[in-house]
């Protein structure tokens, strides 16, 4: 027999390939960080040390958040029902200023993995500040990321001179580059917080370094007001005016665009990165998802920081998504359960230049797979396995974890994060935040 380290047996394979291939029941063989086999009888031919039975389970790709701000977990709540300026300039921006040191990037950071890995998101693409400490965060937790630095001209809580930003991300990539789950990026925060020269030399730092290259995108009427007020163009022309977009590039909301701008989108092969939840609660717009689809455009699916959503459970996200768009066009064929599902697993990996390794079951993938038990009543009966994950399942659903090969939650239990003193270090910061911040 041949040698394997982790065979799940028996279980209903979601494999999310081209095909969209389900194994009923099936089993996947794991041997290091990569698939090595899917198929039946799999016991028959691997010998494994460890062994994981998934009858009444179904076995899929991890989830993957193709966007969010992961040490914002520490300010949850902290703000809520206010208007995108108001929220940034008079709250999150002071208590970033205030509060974001490395320890508390790490903190909070750490905080969104374990909320992470019990929720199914095996992937997550970060932007903030100090973010070799976010890097430091999710490589410790386990999970695989792409973790960008990010720009803006203004001082930040680790470049009070505006002008160190592009220097501490350059050293970041250096750093992290060639990691094995951590893929650093840089991301400028938008066209209106970061001038044409400074976006243009954050893109070419990414070409120099083969990185990725994000930013946020026509989130907001005022957002298009004012570049067109600067510029005499929408932001995404003043973008392509000024060459920076491209295939490598991810640009998060893209709420208001006219047509022309999804034209451009995708004839610069741009990648997009929905996130419903924070643009509705933020009251931003609604991005018009459907037509880029129909477009040919790549869309992935995030959550966005826990200070906008406020959770980062990917399921929830799913079924917002779906909702949402079925409402605002009064179609209720709009967004369908499946493309929810492909958004929030392979086409999110191809947002993020991943879709070679991960966001599929197939062999010779790396092993980023959950596990989600379908013995429960609110799960009963099963009829279409695509409308339960958009419909019915949550985060609390997924049993086991794993990532890389490894085994991160089994059984619902987290099996190398010291979670009672994570939590406990959250709350003695929370209480701090409260006690020298207005909390609305």
């Amino acid at each position: 027999m041949q040698k394997a380290d982790l065979l799940i047996c028996g279980g209903i394979i979601l494999t999310l390939d081209e095909q969209d291939s389900v194994i009923d029941p099936g089993d996947i063989a794991i041997r290091g960080d990569t698939i090595l086999d899917i198929g039946l009888n799999l016991s028959d031919k691997y010998q494994a040390s460890t062994l994981l039975e998934a009858k009444g389970h179904l076995v899929m790709p991890g989830l993957i958040n193709a966007h969010t701000h992961a040490a914002m977990t520490l300010f949850r709540g902290l703000a809520d029902d206010l208007a995108l300026m108001d929220w940034l300039k008079n709250y999150i921006f002071p208590a970033e200023a205030r509060f974001m040191s490395p320890e508390h990037v790490y903190l909070g950071t750490m905080l969104a993995c374990l909320e992470m890995i019990k929720s199914g998101t095996t992937t997550l693409s970060d932007a903030y500040f100090f973010e070799p400490e976010a890097a430091r965060a999710a490589n410790d937790a386990g999970l695989r990321a792409v973790v960008a630095q990010g720009i803006i001209d203004f001082p930040s809580p680790d470049a009070p001179d505006p002008k160190e930003s592009l220097r501490l991300a350059e050293e970041f990539i250096c750093q992290w580059k060639g990691s094995d789950r951590i893929s650093p990026a840089i991301f400028c925060h938008s066209a209106y917080t970061c001038s044409p020269q400074t976006i243009q030399k954050a893109k070419r730092m990414a070409e120099r370094h083969a990185v990725p290259f994000g930013l946020h995108l026509a989130e907001t009427q005022q957002e298009v007001q004012e570049i067109v007020h600067r510029y005499g163009k929408r932001p995404v022309q003043h973008l392509a005016d000024l060459g920076v977009l491209d295939e490598t590039v991810m640009a998060i909301h893209c709420v208001w665009l006219d047509q022309r701008e999804i034209d451009l989108l995708q004839e610069l092969q741009v990648k997009v990165v929905h996130v419903p939840e924070s643009n509705m609660k933020l009251a931003s717009g609604i991005a018009p998802i459907p037509r880029l689809l129909e477009r040919g455009i790549t869309v992935g699916l995030g959550t966005d920081g826990c200070a906008s959503n406020n959770d980062l459970d990917m399921f929830r996200e799913m079924d917002t998504a779906a909702k949402l768009h079925k409402v605002f066009s009064q179609d209720p064929t709009a967004l369908k359960a499946r493309q929810l599902v492909r958004m929030a697993t392979r086409e999110g990996a191809a947002v993020l230049g991943q879709g070679h390794r991960i966001g599929s079951l197939e062999v010779g993938k790396k092993a980023d797979l959950i596990i989600l038990d379908l013995q429960k009543p609110h799960l009963l009966p099963v009829y279409n396995f695509y409308s339960h994950l958009v419909y019915t399942f949550s985060g609390a659903d997924v049993d086991s974890v794993i990532v890389n090969g490894a085994l991160l939650m089994r059984n619902r239990k987290v099996l190398h994060l010291e979670e009672e003193k994570l939590i406990e270090r959250i709350v003695d910061l929370s209480r701090q935040i409260q006690g020298q911040m207005r909390v609305r």
